[in-house]
């Protein structure tokens, strides 16, 4: 589900990087080089249709980053790591080995 969520992002961002694109700072954008087909949208449609796209778009980007974070904070629970290390059985003084310690010879002072 994540790669999915991850793959509809980038086609929502790649979408609102063309329309974004398209759009002209000064408001003619698409319907400037389309002037023949004014009668059929308009000047005034067509900036409203991608106003309403990029917004669209950036909402739809927001919530699937949220989706995002929900599956991947879900999936740290999972232990990354399956090695367990194993603790040594503590020694049984009646099996312990008879060893005496060994303390360092110091020469004599004289």
């Amino acid at each position: 589900m994540y790669i999915f969520i991850t793959i509809l992002i980038l086609l929502a961002a790649i979408l609102m990087i063309l329309i974004v694109l398209v759009q002209n700072s000064k408001g003619g954008g698409l319907a400037a080089g389309f002037s023949s087909s004014n009668q059929i949208m308009g000047v005034r449609k067509t900036t409203d249709f991608l106003e309403k796209a990029t917004w669209t778009l950036a909402a739809t980007i927001i919530v699937l980053s949220i989706l995002t974070a929900k599956y991947t904070t879900s999936r740290s629970t999972v232990p990354e790591s399956q090695v367990e290390v194993e603790q040594p059985a503590p020694l049984n003084p009646a099996t312990a080995p008879d060893v005496a310690p060994v303390l360092p010879v110091t020469p004599p002072s004289e």
